[in-house]
């Protein structure tokens, strides 16, 4: 098993600023608009997004939710072990509102699929848009595309894509590892 850096803690700090402004040129002052990172690992990049937006560009307000798409995947019952949901965290409406969709790595687009399907049970949005930190382009199963991303990689099937968060894993990387 041999692993490749693909990005370093400088490369996705000046990248999720990149994708703050991208998110800031497209919403303003995020009146009509949510963010939603989809759980475990899409909430580290909302949050990082939220305090960018707040701290660096002086956003008042961010409506910021974290969703589990646990029992409306695909693939729920397929495994060996049960599996454990997330806890979701949606305190507010999105009906009629802008909903951006965040996640950490954009594969297969099943847990895109699951997501759009979850977030139904908290109202019906004007517009949902995905954010994707890497998008994993060669890999899709599903015709689902980001409307931002923050790095492509042209990873195969038995390269994985592994994103670590000083928040959860003591640094900030990312790595191609091939198995």
């Amino acid at each position: 098993m041999s692993q490749k850096v693909l990005l370093s803690s400088k490369e996705i700090n000046i990248i999720l600023h990149r994708l703050a402004c991208q998110l800031l040129e497209n919403h303003l002052d995020f009146s009509e608009t949510v963010l939603i990172g989809i759980q475990p690992r899409g909430t580290f990049v909302a949050e990082r997004l939220t305090k960018i937006l707040k701290e660096e560009y002086k956003v008042k307000k961010i409506d910021v939710g974290f969703l589990d798409i646990t029992f409306y995947r695909d693939d729920f019952r397929r495994g060996d072990k049960p599996l454990e949901a997330n806890q979701t965290k949606i305190d507010f409406l999105v009906e009629d509102k802008k909903v951006v969709l965040i996640d950490d790595v954009l594969y297969t687009g099943r847990s895109i699929r699951a997501a759009l399907t979850a977030i139904q049970s908290f109202g019906r949005p004007s517009e949902i848009e995905l954010l994707t930190l890497i998008d994993r382009r060669f890999s899709r199963h599903l015709p689902i595309q980001p409307t931002y991303r923050g790095r492509q990689v042209d990873a195969i099937n038995n390269e994985k894509v592994v994103v670590m968060w000083e928040e959860n894993d003591g640094k900030d990387q990312i790595y191609l590892i091939n198995k």
